[in-house]
């Protein structure tokens, strides 16, 4: 693992899962399902569960959604899953958590927006979330979003700018008025009673940049976990891109606890896309293993033919298909590392690097493909079946080298 020094915080308990305190970085993600159906929103929380999200949270804005939650719950455990799952709430908690205690029970963790809950009520209707809370054993998450600042802090910030003898930017005001909000509010949950190792902090914008500033300034003025990502990150490889650039700033400096990858998926798209692209994240930084990493080169004029593209995508999709059964049976497994290479320039080099690896030929090369395992050559494959006369060899390295619990 890296050696990055991570920021002091506490430890925060989420359902079992422990949040900052030095533990690792912990992946989430959200369902986008109606959870006032809980079998289709059970299938979605059990599908980004095995994709790897260890936090999954779902949407509670209506009465239906919260009567629907227990019920959830329990479909969930049929099926045999465990991920917490955490109640995001926003404009009426204190009235869905009060008027559905199996609901308030049954959630790992409530996410509230201060920029939300009630206007000239914001603080009654925060504290008796907060209440609820205390009373169930249950965290929270106080959620800043610059599309939902509080306005009346905002407003206050801006106005004493602009008596000052030297006013900053609407920007500059705007990243302290997120700081500000995450702070003060962190500090009434406190004052009603809630334990200071049951709060998490954010701080959520849709530009890198600003992601970056506002959560320096945050982490510099507390030591709760912070969980990190951009509100609205956008769709495919924008979305992708800003939230590696703006996510992995942040855990270079050992700022960040547990992150979110917020994608806008394709119509009728994969939700889970969103928890493969956090934790190669955090295997990129070298964080986290979660899978075995496949080193693929990415093709030139020497490898006009498709076939070594279409094996390397062949032997990803193998190796996640097997890391559930992988991952309870034979630990470490998450760190070997495999090389699919399409030449003889770099393939032979490359695949000694990886634990196991496999030169394809490149266009007008001989046709064969040498194997080389923990740095030696073993075999030469050859023939139409070259995929799945590795995919065995794979397989057996695998059991000789990851032991069987």
């Amino acid at each position: 693992m890296a050696d990055v020094k991570r920021r002091a915080s506490v430890a925060v308990d989420v359902g079992g899962v422990q949040v900052g305190g030095g533990h690792p970085v912990v992946v989430q993600s959200m369902t986008n399902t109606d959870t006032a159906d809980p079998e289709a929103t059970a299938r979605q929380v059990a599908a980004l569960a095995a994709a790897g999200s260890e936090l999954v949270r779902v949407t509670v804005n209506t009465e239906q959604a919260a009567a629907a939650v227990p019920r959830m719950a329990e479909r969930l455990a049929a099926l045999g899953v465990r991920v917490p799952v955490i109640g995001d709430f926003h404009y009426n908690g204190h009235l869905l958590l009060a008027k559905y205690p199996a609901c308030a029970q049954t959630l790992a963790k409530y996410r509230i927006n201060p920029g939300n809950v009630g206007g000239k009520r914001h603080d009654e209707n925060f504290r008796a979330i907060v209440e609820i809370a205390i009373r169930n054993g249950k965290p929270v998450r106080i959620g800043v979003n610059w599309g939902s600042l509080d306005q009346t802090l905002l407003t206050g910030l801006m106005d004493a700018n602009a008596r000052s003898p030297k006013p900053r930017d609407a920007r500059a005001v705007t990243m302290d008025a997120m700081v500000e909000s995450a702070v003060r509010s962190a500090r009434l949950a406190e004052d009603t009673g809630l334990a200071h190792d049951r709060i998490i902090l954010s701080a959520k914008v849709s530009g890198v940049q600003d992601l970056v500033d506002v959560y320096r300034a945050l982490a510099a003025r507390c030591d709760y976990p912070l969980h990190l990502g951009l509100t609205e990150a956008g769709m495919g490889t924008k979305g992708v891109v800003a939230s590696t650039a703006g996510i992995a700033l942040l855990l270079q400096e050992g700022i960040g606890d547990t992150i979110r990858v917020s994608l806008t998926p394709a119509p009728g798209g994969d939700r889970t896309e969103e928890v493969v692209v956090a934790q190669q994240i955090l295997q990129s930084l070298g964080l986290r293993s979660f899978v075995p990493q496949v080193t693929a080169c990415p093709g030139c004029g020497r490898t006009t033919s498709t076939f070594f593209q279409e094996m390397a995508s062949d032997i990803q999709r193998y190796l996640r298909e097997r890391m559930p059964v992988w991952r309870e049976q034979r630990p470490g497994v998450v760190e070997l590392r495999v090389a699919v290479m399409g030449c003889v320039v770099n393939g032979p080099g490359e695949s000694k690097h990886a634990d196991i690896g496999i030169s394809l030929p490149g266009t007008f090369e001989e046709p064969k493909a040498p194997v080389f395992v923990d740095g030696k050559l073993v075999t030469t494959l050859k023939g139409d079946d070259i995929v799945p006369q590795f995919l065995r060899i794979l397989e057996g390295y695998v059991e000789e080298h990851y032991r069987l619990v």
